[in-house]
């Protein structure tokens, strides 16, 4: 209903819009000024101050206000109301959800996922890279109950998550989201420093410093796909690899996971394998030209 009132306040004739033979069309100056606000929002790393909000904007702390009091109508933004610090909302995350949903490396692993799923008996998904991280955008559960439920638009951790680790090692490592990506990766690290070691649960393959996490990566790149053993939770493994597209850059990753006790998480075992096959089949699909990965493709 919303929407249709919106739309109601536009103007019916078009006596003022330039025809098609102008060097560029008219458009509605409001709703670009408005968006400046939501790409802020997309590029920080967290909730954000109306006063940052503003200034990541280019606009006084007034204008913005106005301009947040109808996205959180729309649900394109929501205000903690403890922090009243101001983040996406979830029409933003529907909005960036079927974008990445249609693109044609997703809808091809879609088709997909469902033999991998009978090759291996567990869980299987399939994330791409959100303005957050690593985001889970489609699954496909086996039988036996799951020790973690993915929902769509979960962002999984860089260095304690094989889905993270294989972004971290096959992104590209220039432009935006490299910065970004880095940015992500020394926070990540700074703490997991605090966490405890040795408890007999927590994995000892958790990177403890910049050497460590490059040495992490290297063996992902080494080997072509990422794997966890207890590190995202105790009980937990899994495995992600990736999907290039015909320039060599990371399309998304598969992933499989399941509980220890019954995943094989061997390097060669048989879900690695069975995951490696699909995946580079599905990147010789999009254009790849080599058989394997190319992990300093930029």
């Amino acid at each position: 209903m919303r929407k249709r009132e919106i739309l109601d306040q536009t103007p019916a004739d078009d006596t003022d819009t330039p025809d098609d033979t102008e060097p560029q069309r008219a458009g509605i100056q409001s709703v670009e000024v408005g968006f400046e606000l939501l790409e802020a929002m997309s590029q920080a790393h967290g909730p954000l101050m109306l006063r940052d909000l503003a200034a990541a904007a280019n606009m006084s702390a007034a204008k913005a206000h106005r301009y947040l009091v109808s996205f959180q109508r729309l649900g394109l933004v929501v205000q903690d109301p403890v922090s009243n610090r101001y983040d996406l909302g979830p029409a933003a995350l529907r909005l960036g959800l079927a974008s990445l949903a249609r693109l044609d490396a997703v809808k091809l692993a879609r088709e997909r996922i469902d033999g991998l799923l009978q090759d291996v008996g567990h869980t299987v998904a399939i994330a791409v890279w959100g303005n957050q991280g690593p985001t889970m955008v489609h699954w496909a559960e086996a039988p036996q109950v799951m020790p973690v439920t993915l929902r769509l638009g979960d962002v999984m951790p860089l260095l304690s998550s094989a889905t993270g680790r294989c972004f971290a090692a096959f992104m590209g490592r220039e432009g935006r989201d490299a910065k970004r990506l880095a940015a992500m990766t020394r926070d990540e690290l700074a703490r997991l420093k605090k966490l405890p070691r040795g408890d007999g649960l927590t994995a000892e393959d958790l990177p403890q410093s910049p050497a460590e996490v490059q040495a992490l990566l290297d063996e992902v790149r080494r080997r072509g796909v990422a794997r966890v053993v207890h590190s995202l939770l105790p009980g937990v493994g899994g495995f992600c690899a990736p999907v290039f597209d015909a320039q060599g850059r990371l399309a998304l990753g598969m992933v499989v996971l399941g509980w220890v006790a019954t995943l094989d998480t061997a390097w060669d075992g048989a879900p690695a394998t069975a995951l490696l096959r699909t995946t580079r089949r599905l990147s010789a699909d999009l254009g790849h030209p080599g058989s394997g990965p190319r992990s300093h493709a930029t």
